[in-house]
């Protein structure tokens, strides 16, 4: 059995196995611009949703291997916006490609070849052929400490003001998972995929109260407050 203490002991193993223990991870691929008008995209593997009413998302930006804050970090704290754009299967390449470190003048969406599609309500390109875009505003930054020369990170927190779906991922309503087929980071240099064979349900028992959550229904649980919603379960 390998137990060890992270900066204190060895793990004995030939990688660090420590990104390889929290997966899958959602990809934040953030497109931000700066103050004088260049396009930036990146992905971040340490990316998540934080709450639903209203949504919040965040983003863990690590340092360079020169100490320097990454240009998402710097951009979207300097606009006070930013987007999400689901990083898929078919776009695979490009988000590798837009992970590479470039300088701070170069636009990733030209280097991975990917069209833009404007922002409707901040001012920020997004990946057109991504079927699922969230529009940021810029909330706070967490900044917290680690070893050089890249452990120190910012904790970029957003709140999503806009969501764009594509009807082309959609059945009967819902988002279709077998459609949108979202890529993950898992360790070292692995990646995975989310296929409809993959996708399966389980309703929680008890109250059904708890589904609103679960399902992160806002307009739902705004009507709870009040007592003037009588929710049922799931396939009810």
């Amino acid at each position: 059995m390998v137990f060890y203490e992270p900066g204190k002991t060895s793990h004995g193993l030939p990688r660090d196995p420590y990104k390889a223990c929290v997966v899958p991870r959602p990809i934040g691929w953030i497109s931000t611009r700066n103050k004088d008008g260049v396009d930036n995209l990146a992905p971040y593997s340490q990316f998540n949703n934080l709450t639903f009413d209203p949504p919040y998302v965040m983003i863990a930006a690590n340092v360079d291997l020169n100490e320097n804050r990454k240009d998402t970090t710097v951009n979207a704290e300097s606009a006070g916006e930013f987007c999400w754009n689901v990083a898929t299967y078919d776009l695979r390449e490009a988000v590798n490609a837009s992970a590479e470190w470039f300088d701070r003048g170069v636009d990733e969406f030209q280097r991975a070849n990917l069209e833009k599609e404007q922002a409707k309500l901040v001012n920020v390109a997004m990946v057109k052929a991504s079927p699922i875009k969230f529009e940021c505003k810029y909330y706070t930054t967490l900044r917290l400490p680690g070893n050089p020369p890249m452990g120190t990170v910012d904790v970029i927190v957003g709140r999503v003001i806009a969501i764009h779906i594509d009807d082309r991922v959609l059945t009967n309503g819902m988002i279709d998972i077998g459609k949108v087929v979202p890529i993950a980071r898992c360790g070292y240099h692995q990646y995975t995929v989310v296929r409809p064979e993959s996708v399966f349900e389980m309703v929680i028992p008890g109250n059904p109260k708890q589904l609103v959550g679960l399902e992160g229904n806002a307009s739902v649980a705004s009507t709870m407050k009040d007592g003037k919603h009588d929710v049922k379960p799931t396939g009810s």
